[in-house]
This record gives structure tokens, sequence and C-alpha cells, in this order.
């Protein structure tokens, strides 16, 4: 058997017309139009390319069976959806069944097939296939509930800076408290802001992100606040707390060595973020109150280029506003603390053929949001609360965000 990667095809299962097969996924920036695809952990593009025999097909008929791809299309051909299932089976099987030395890029050679073919023989499905949002783990059902509390509790408390939201005609990606929503049929996507109101020119990785998936909860962590360094700007951008509706897109869309696949606000116009603007290097109550030459408060904008993406392994915060998650471990369905430091790259440079390194803890975020969306489900919803916040659940408190910090922390 031939190694299979991204852009293989069975015999005659070539698309006809490839840009319109690639037009679902390429809708940012470079990529519309293009006709091959791109692996963005090896920074370069795959073409379509036409085999022999139905290899293609079997693959994803397998991947679906065992619970990886259950929006599979079983078209033979080897695309960013069968990827990814591809790179969730080889993480499954590293991380849940400690075959270290699996590596999980995507490329089914004969290290895979050997997993692949035991699991046929085993008749194995993954434990991912059993947990649904109707039969989810205790976990998710106590982050929907404080999700529910923090929708109550901000309705009718909502501080200055959901009242400055609750004020103004047009919020675009941003919703109102009254608007958020959490059924449990749509993806949510959870962050917890710490030590916003510190003041300094160098904020670490010190947030945390919960995905929220098919009854299931994935932990993951970087930051939500902008780095000084990284702005282009003094009065740098932070995104408010709240809920936004995010799309499946595409990063650093204008700059074609360093695309990869991320997520964008859903309105073009963007998400609501308000700046630093009395330039203290953090993000306080003052920022509402500050004018501009006029006398009028400066207050809320916003900005289309909040993206939620990729921060190298967590050792640089590589934001300048957006929501940036590391590579370098994560947290799974079973709170069990996952490593990928091994093969986790901490920039663009390790992303080559001969590197061989991937985005790491980053990818599985990606992943589990490409391959577990609900059908025709292209979106998700991005809750940003601060630390104190937990407090709302006796199932978390104040010291939850920094014991898991800790753990992510300590591989």
């Amino acid at each position: 058997m031939a190694t299979m990667y991204l852009g293989d095809c069975d015999q005659g299962k070539q698309p006809q017309n490839r840009q319109l097969y690639l037009k679902p996924f390429h809708i940012d920036g470079l990529l519309i139009g293009k006709v091959s695809f791109r692996d963005d952990d090896r920074t370069k593009w795959r073409s379509f390319r036409e085999g022999t025999g139905n290899d293609i097909l079997k693959l994803q008929q397998f991947l679906h069976k065992t619970g990886f791809m259950p929006r599979c299309a079983f078209d033979g051909v080897f695309g960013y959806v069968t990827q990814a299932a591809v790179r969730l089976f080889q993480e499954y099987v590293r991380s849940m069944e400690h075959v270290t030395d699996m590596v999980p890029d995507g490329i089914v050679g004969s290290g895979t097939m050997k997993h692949v073919e035991r699991w046929q023989q085993a008749n194995k499905v993954a434990e991912w296939a059993t947990i649904t949002a109707a039969n989810p783990t205790k976990q998710y059902t106590d982050w929907m509930n404080l999700l529910h509390q923090a929708k109550s509790h901000y309705e009718t408390n909502p501080g200055p800076v959901l009242k400055h939201l609750n004020s103004l005609s047009k919020t675009y990606s941003t919703k109102k408290p009254s608007d958020w929503t959490f059924n449990t049929n749509d993806i949510h996507l959870v962050g917890v802001r710490r030590n916003q109101t510190q003041s300094t020119t160098q904020r670490e990785n010190d947030d945390l992100f919960f995905l929220l998936i098919n009854g299931m909860v994935f932990t993951f962590w970087g930051s939500t606040d902008s780095s000084v360094n990284m702005a282009a700007r003094k009065d740098e951008a932070f995104l408010i707390e709240g809920q936004h509706e995010y799309r499946f897109g595409w990063h650093k869309i204008s700059e074609e060595k360093k695309i990869y696949r991320a997520l964008k606000p859903k309105d073009p116009n963007g998400v609501m973020i308000l700046r630093d603007w009395d330039n203290d290097n953090a993000l306080t109550d003052t920022d509402l109150k500050v004018t501009d030459s006029h006398g009028k408060i400066k207050g809320m904008q916003v900005n289309n280029s909040i993206n939620i993406h990729w921060s190298g392994i967590g050792t640089s915060n590589y934001s300048a506003g957006c929501q940036v998650i590391a590579g370098k471990s994560y947290i799974n369905h079973k709170n069990e603390l996952q490593d990928c430091s091994k093969f986790a790259s901490s920039s663009y440079g390790g992303l080559t053929d001969s590197n061989k390194q991937t985005k790491g803890a980053y990818n599985v975020l990606t992943d589990l949001i490409l391959c577990y969306a609900p059908e025709n489900v292209t979106s998700l919803y991005y809750t940003l609360g601060r630390e104190d916040s937990l407090a709302l659940s006796h199932n978390f408190g104040t010291q939850f965000a920094t014991n898991i910090l800790k753990r992510l922390k300590s591989v």
C-alpha cells in the first residue's frame, strides 16, 4: 500500500472541477480560487493526485465506523476532513493507547496502517463515538450549567463593559447577554481570562480555553490578551468579555508561506473590542471612560482581525489582540494531561517536510471542530469570561483556572 495523504484520490474520483470542490473551505484571502489543498503543517500546497484502487474510500469508511469522521462524504478524496480525522485517530492511538512513537501528522504510512488493521481486527470504536450531547460527560454538563448561570447573572448584572455593549445599536459578531445561546447541538469554546487588569508590556500565555463538543470537554491554554510587543499601536486591542460567533476559516490569509486553519469572526465586520485607551498596558474599566479631543468617550470598536489561532508551543504570546492557543499540551475528555512537546513546533520553522513537526495540541482543537461539527454547521460560539466568573458555580471556584494552568504548563 502506498502512503496516503492530503490530495490523494481513488481511481476515477478526482473532482472534475477542483475549484468548486474546494470552494466551501477556500473562503479567505489567498485561498479563494485555489485548486490545491493547503497542508498547513508543512506550509505547502498539495495537488489532487489520482491513484489506483479505492484505498481512500476504505480509509474513510474505517474512520467513520470507528467514530473519528462522523460527517463523512465517502467521496474517495483525501481532503481536509479526512486529514483531520486521520490526525485524530493517530492522536487517539498516541494518547489513549499510549503508543508513544505515533506522531499525529495526518499521513497514512505503514505505521499508521498497522494500527488501522489492528482496530479493524478487534472491531474497535473510539470512546469519543460513544459520548454525545444527549449522553455527555459530567464535565460537559457542569460547563453547560455554568454557561446558563452566567447568562442569567450577566443579564441582570451586566457590569461596565456589558452595559456599554447593551447601549450599542450594532454589535456584529458579538452578542448582547440577552442573545447568548448555549444549545448543546452547537459547538462552544469557552475562554477564561486571567490577570487582564495587571499592567505588563509582556503578557504571558496564562489563560484557558475549553472546547465543548459532542458531549465532551477538551482543555487548552494560551492568551486572550494582546501582547504590546506584537501590537502595531500602543492602544492594543482586547476582545471584550461575552459571547461571539466565529466561523471556520484561516489565519495569515495574505501571507502565502504562513496560511493555516483558524477561526474568524462570522460577521465580516468583526467583533467588539475595547482598546487600552489610557495606555497602562492593561484592560480596566478606566478604558471605558477615556475621551477624545472633542470630549466624546472613545468606547468600543468593531474589529475584523481578532481571530482564534495558534501560539507556537506557548513560550511566547503571539497575539496582537487575537485569542491564541498553545500547542505544547492539552487535557482530554477524561481529564488526562496530554504532552505534545515531542512533536509540537514552536514556530513556522518547524513545519517542514524535514522537521516533521506539527502544531501539536492546536491541531487537536481544529480537527475536533472540523470533524465533529454537525452537518452544515460552519461556526461556533466563543464565550469569553473573567476568572472570577467561575465562582458562579460550586463545581469550579476561583482556584480552578490556576490549578488547571499549572497542570498544562507542567509538561
